[in-house]
C-alpha cells in the first residue's frame, strides 16, 4: 500500500531547467533513502542521485555539478532540481525509496512509475 507519486518532468531546451518532485504515501514505518534513476530508450535503468534521511547524497558523474537531490524528511518527499540540462539527458525519471512498513520488517525498494524529461537541441 505504499505509493510513490512523480511530478515535474516535461519538455525543455538544451541549457534549461526542471525540478522533479516524489512524494511517498501509505504505511510507511521509516525510509531509510530516495532516490532518482532514470532510463534511455535502449538503455538500462541507472542511478541518478540518492539521499539518505540524514542528508548524505550520491551522484551520478553525468549529472554532477548540474542535478541538486534534496528532500523533506517530514513530508516523504525527495526533489531533483536539473540545471544545465543536455539532449542526453532525456529519459524516464523514476523516484525510488528505500523503506520498512513496520518496526519487524526490513527495507525494501519501492518503485514510482516514472516521468517523462526530454531535453531538446
Amino acid at each position: 500500500q505504499v505509493q510513490l507519486v512523480e511530478s515535474g518532468g516535461g519538455l525543455v531546451q538544451a541549457g534549461g531547467s526542471l525540478g522533479l518532485s516524489c512524494a511517498a504515501s501509505g504505511s510507511i514505518f521509516r525510509i531509510n533513502a530516495m532516490g532518482w534513476y532514470r532510463q534511455a530508450p535502449g538503455k538500462q535503468r541507472e542511478l541518478v542521485a540518492t539521499i539518505t534521511s540524514g542528508g548524505s547524497t550520491n551522484y551520478a558523474d553525468s549529472v554532477k555539478g548540474r542535478f541538486t537531490i534534496s528532500r523533506d524528511n517530514t513530508k516523504n518527499t525527495v526533489y531533483l532540481q536539473m540545471n544545465s540540462l543536455k539532449p542526453e539527458d532525456t529519459a524516464v525519471y523514476y523516484c525510488n525509496a528505500q523503506l520498512r512498513r513496520n518496526w519487524n520488517s526490513n527495507y525494501y525498494n519501492y518503485w514510482g512509475q516514472g516521468t517523462q524529461v526530454t531535453v531538446s537541441s
